[in-house]
């Protein structure tokens, strides 16, 4: 046997990467207990540390030859692992590799972790697409290295909930991998449970918050090193209270309290929220730390009253111990502003923001506290539709993070997407794809497996791509983002709401209706559970699902649908938004349909004079005004005013989108419609002929603006005199309706 530079070699279909991901990760983070390190065992002396694992998309970021490298990392491997599940049993991929590695002798070094379908499956009539063992694992080898008839009795942990479990899977295969019996590492674990609680509950919680004692030390210790020489003693002691109040509240040190039922994650936030009040009276400081480690925590969870309430004691209490000026009052009013802005309470939120820069700009040389809060500022005034505002902050954020910590780091690449996607949302169309490719990029640096920050800098690209039209990619990346999320936040948060949302828009563009329909239902139902009937995301899931609903030809239920977002826009974020100019023009567009011309064009003018005086005359979203109301007028027989509206239209989104963008063909197709109602056929012609092949053509182009261009084409052979051209297009109407 070759020497062994892998203790094991992953294979899986890509479909189970995520299991992929956090089998890689628990392996290679194993630490095997003390007193089994350095003894014999079938496998070898037992090593301090089970790394390198060999997992493929881990360890060939630059392979230029794909097969070389997996036969040689399958001759360095010890052992290997198969996660197994339908989509393995399917993989030819998979198969050949496990075929590889028992033509070098090591069959009795494979070892499987079931994740889904059934073993053995394949000979059960009917259940065949259950299987979940590869061919080469059924059958053993024959004496040329071809499998035989004779079946194989593989070694598996079963991960399933009803089986082994994740956990006792995972210690399964790590005895394997080790040779030592189960029961050696079982108990170790067993033992060190209830030193890891806190930690333990705290994942299960977010997998991504301080929460636990040590956590919330190693916290305030970092913050200490910048504070003031004369605090450090004082802090030294309030990390050390908070930490042995963090372990205690998440130890269950009497099981008759549990009486064995499972006790959740939120019963214990809430039992430590009351506790902080009851416990801690004399000591404001801790009890101010405390509340917002906890409220951090039910913000993470979308639990956002609780945590503006936390959050909100905490700031009275930091007021009252430190002063209306202290870095500690700032730090508690960001904290709160957040859960504000996630609430659409965004005046407070923005006065609670500005007031913790202040603080923070007074007492000394900018630092992460500072940089923290400028982003916050700029995304709530971006969400406010206030973008030209937002952008030199989020600069000077982006700035101050890579002069603080270097250019590798997730606040850095968390401000490079806030600045991403400012920039769209003014107007940008290049810009915005290139700073996201590069935040997911840095982010799938820092981040080997989930993380809620990858999720979401995935789901930005996805959002900027879609301007671009590449409808497939962003739905792949999207619904990445939402697995990711749902695998890190569970099936109920905001979160998952607005991850679907974006699924659904995706699916959307490319005509997959019914699915989409789907999605945009259920997100809609979520966030009316979790955020109420009044926020901004319900208006905008309502606006999208307008829009499906007209697509489907249900133009009534389109209208009621856009009219119920309309109001809720001007509820949630006052007459002057952005939101609430797209809703008047989305509206407008359903009450042309409905033939109501005067309503539309009343809408329209007041969605177009709103968004000049937010946007900026040159914004896309202007355009977008600009060609429905040409719509409206070349169907009202203004053609003047038509023609001039859309060829601004038209220059706008060339320079904006791309003259090959399917809103500067709708523009186009305007102009030459009013072209051809003054009797210029022949400009008309050319504009309506182009604009018409690219509208038709590409799937993202809202089908409102393809069926006027369509007759607008049938219009113009008319006057020119050639029915039988004009009946195509009339064809062409009919089969859309």
């Amino acid at each position: 046997m070759q020497e062994a530079r892998y203790r094991a070699f992953i294979s899986y279909s890509h479909r189970d990467t995520q299991w992929a991901t956090w089998l890689h990760r628990s392996l290679e983070t194993y630490r095997p207990p003390k007193r089994l390190i350095g003894q014999t065992t079938p496998r070898g002396p037992v090593p301090p540390r089970l790394a390198p694992i060999f997992r493929d998309r881990e360890e060939l970021p630059s392979a230029t030859d794909l097969g070389a490298v997996i036969s040689e990392a399958l001759q360095h491997s010890a052992c290997q692992i198969v996660i197994c599940s339908p989509a393995a049993a399917r993989s030819k991929w998979v198969n050949e590799e496990i075929l590889a590695f028992k033509r070098l002798g090591r069959e009795d070094a494979i070892f499987c972790l079931i994740i889904g379908g059934e073993p053995n499956a394949s000979d059960l009539a009917g259940r065949e697409d259950e299987e979940c063992f590869p061919p080469a694992l059924r059958y053993k080898l024959g004496p040329h290295g071809a499998p035989s008839s004779q079946r194989a009795e593989p070694i598996a942990a079963d991960a399933r909930s009803d089986k082994d479990g994740k956990s006792n899977a995972k210690l399964k295969l790590i005895a394997g991998l080790l040779g030592v019996g189960f029961d050696a590492l079982r108990q170790r674990e067993l033992a060190r449970r209830n030193r890891r609680l806190a930690l333990i509950a705290a994942a299960s919680i977010t997998g991504m918050v301080v929460a636990t004692g040590l956590a919330v030390s190693a916290l305030l210790a970092r913050e200490e090193a910048v504070a003031q020489r004369t605090r450090a003693e004082t802090e030294a002691e309030t990390a050390r209270q908070t930490a042995s109040f963090m372990v205690d509240l998440f130890r269950v040190s009497d099981p008759s309290e549990a009486l064995g039922n499972t006790i959740t994650a939120r019963e214990i936030l809430d039992k430590g929220a009351m506790r902080i009040e009851q416990e801690l009276n004399g000591q404001p400081k801790i009890q101010a730390t405390l509340m917002e480690t906890i409220g951090t925590v039910y913000t993470s969870l979308g639990l956002y009253d609780p945590a503006a309430s936390l959050l909100k004691s905490a700031l009275d209490k930091r007021r009252t111990t430190y002063g209306p000026d202290h870095p500690e009052v700032a730090r508690s009013l960001d904290r709160l502003a957040e859960v504000l802005k996630l609430k659409a309470e965004y005046a407070e939120a923005e006065k609670m923001l500005r007031s913790a820069l202040a603080i923070q700009r007074a007492v000394g040389p900018a630092d992460a506290g500072t940089a923290r809060t400028l982003y916050e500022l700029a995304d709530l005034l971006g969400r406010m539709g206030e973008f030209k505002q937002a952008e030199p902050l989020f600069r000077e954020a982006l700035d101050l993070r890579r002069s603080l910590l270097g250019d590798g780091s997730a606040e850095v690449a968390q401000s490079i997407e806030g600045l991403a996607l400012n920039l769209h949302d003014q107007g940008d169309f290049k810009d915005p794809v290139d700073l996201m490719r590069e935040a997911v990029a840095l982010q799938r640096k820092l981040h080997a497996g989930p993380h809620p920050d990858l999720a979401e800098a995935l789901n930005n690209l996805g959002f900027v791509l879609l301007d671009h039209g590449e409808y497939r990619e962003a739905e792949l990346l999207q619904r990445e983002a939402l697995e990711m999320k749902r695998f890190l936040l569970g099936d109920a948060h905001p979160e998952i709401a607005t991850g679907m949302s974006n699924v659904a828009f995706a699916l959307h563009d490319q005509g997959r209706y019914d699915e989409a329909e789907k999605m945009y239902r259920g997100a809609l139902a979520m966030q009316r559970k979790l955020l109420g009937e009044n926020h901004p995301e319900v208006a905008l899931t309502l606006s999208n699902l307008a829009f499906l609903l007209y697509d489907k030809g249900d133009l009534e239920g389109a209208l009621a649908t856009s009219r119920e977002s309309l109001d809720m826009y001007r509820r949630t974020v006052g007459d002057e938004h952005p939101s609430v100019a797209t809703g008047m023009a989305n509206l407008g567009i359903w009450l042309m349909e409905a033939g109501d011309d005067a309503s539309a064009e009343s809408l329209l003018r007041d969605s177009l004079d709103l968004r000049k005086r937010l946007l900026g005359s040159e914004h896309r979203d202007v355009a977008g005004s600009m060609t429905l109301l040409a719509d409206l007028l070349v169907d009202t027989k203004r053609f003047d005013e038509a023609r001039a509206l859309g060829a601004e239209a038209k220059a706008i989104c060339a320079q904006a989108l791309g003259p090959d963008h399917w809103r500067t063909a709708a523009a186009a197709s305007a102009e030459g419609a009013a072209l051809a109602g003054l009797a210029r056929y022949e400009e008309a012609r050319t504009l309506l002929a182009q604009s018409f092949t690219k509208l038709k053509n590409d799937p993202g182009a809202l089908p409102f603006y393809v069926r006027n261009a369509t007759r607008w084409m049938a219009d113009l052979y008319k006057g020119l005199g050639d029915p039988d051209e004009a009946a195509k297009y009339i064809a062409m109407l009919g089969d859309d309706r």
